[in-house]
This record gives structure tokens, C-alpha cells and sequence, in this order.
């Protein structure tokens, strides 16, 4: 029953994700569909309000709306620190740049180098594509502020792979970060 409660909860707070603010018959709908009986939603949504996580409005007596609290706010931090992380990286990259241009880096180096880059702009634009079926995410300024970024990011990792002097340098970043040489065994 435990269990129960927590799955619906999650459910719950999902389709506020999704939706934004949801009347509540259209709230205890989709969630009884997916998970739990109609009982135990309502009680379930009125624990939500109760401990705040939560907002009611009651609009009329067959009209109440629910939504999460500071869920805006809260997506906007999230994207601050993303786009912190991704500057970061981009500062990081640069300055790598420079001292490819300055003083001769070992060749292994440098391909663990740009593909330690790939990975982190890889994170990066995985995290932004479950974010984009998220309305609240994807209305934030910062969303399209950090789509932006990793493109430059791409565009940045291209232009070094570009200016090294040997021929088989995109070869071996490439043969290196093949999907293929993951262990399928850790793979659930």
C-alpha cells in the first residue's frame, strides 16, 4: 500500500510537470488510468497540498485547479546551473584550444582530451532533450540560451579536430567513443 502511495504520488507530480496548472478531474483522471483507484489519488492529492508541495485553487465548487509550487522558479535554476556547467566546460575547451596552439600536447592527450569534451557536450544535450517534453523547461529563456551553446560547443570540438596535423586524429576519436564497445552486460 506503501508502495502504492508513492507511485501515485510520482504520477501525480508528473502530469503537473507535463501540464502545468490541471483541473482536478482531469488530474485524478489521468493519474487513476496509469496507477491506484480514484480513493486513493484524491487522498494522495490532498497530502500534496497538505504538506505544500502542491498548490488548490478553487475556482468554483466543479472547478479546482492544481499545480506544483514554484515549478517555473524551480526550472529556471536547473537550466542556470546547467548553462554554469556548460560554460565552464566551454572556458575549459578554449583554454585547451590555446595550448594545442602553444605548445606540442602528446597525440594521445589530446584524443582523450576532445573526447572527455564530446562526452560532457553529449551529457549536456541529453539532459536538454528530456527537458524539451517538458513545457515548463522549454518556455524558460535559458532553454534556447544553452541549445545555443552547444552548438557553439560542437561547432569549437570540430574546429580543433580540424586544426590537428595528423590525418587519422578524427579516426581515433571516433574509434574510441563507438557505442559498440559498451559492455551490453551492465546494460539492465
Amino acid at each position: 500500500m506503501e508502495n502504492d502511495l508513492g507511485i501515485i504520488k510520482t504520477e501525480i507530480i508528473r502530469v503537473l510537470n507535463e501540464n502545468g496548472k490541471t483541473r482536478g478531474s482531469e488530474l485524478v483522471k489521468r493519474v487513476t488510468n496509469k496507477v491506484g483507484n480514484e480513493k486513493m489519488v484524491y487522498r494522495e492529492i490532498s497530502s500534496l497540498v497538505e504538506s505544500g508541495e502542491i498548490e488548490k485553487k478553487v475556482h468554483s465548487k466543479s472547478h479546482i485547479e492544481y499545480e506544483l509550487i514554484n515549478l517555473s522558479e524551480s526550472a529556471n535554476n536547473q537550466l542556470k546551473n546547467l548553462h554554469k556547467e556548460l560554460e565552464t566546460s566551454l572556458i575549459e575547451l578554449k583554454k585547451f584550444h590555446n595550448e594545442t596552439e602553444q605548445i606540442k600536447i602528446d597525440y594521445h592527450q589530446r584524443v582523450r582530451t576532445i573526447i572527455h569534451f564530446i562526452h560532457i557536450v553529449q551529457s549536456i544535450e541529453g539532459i536538454m532533450k528530456l527537458l524539451s517534453f517538458y513545457p515548463t523547461f522549454k518556455q524558460d529563456r535559458m532553454f534556447s540560451q544553452i541549445n545555443s551553446k552547444v552548438r557553439n560547443f560542437w561547432e569549437s570540438i570540430m574546429e580543433i579536430i580540424t586544426h590537428q596535423s595528423e590525418e587519422e586524429f578524427l579516426n581515433d576519436i571516433l574509434d574510441n567513443i563507438r557505442i559498440t564497445q559498451i559492455n551490453l552486460e551492465n546494460v539492465n
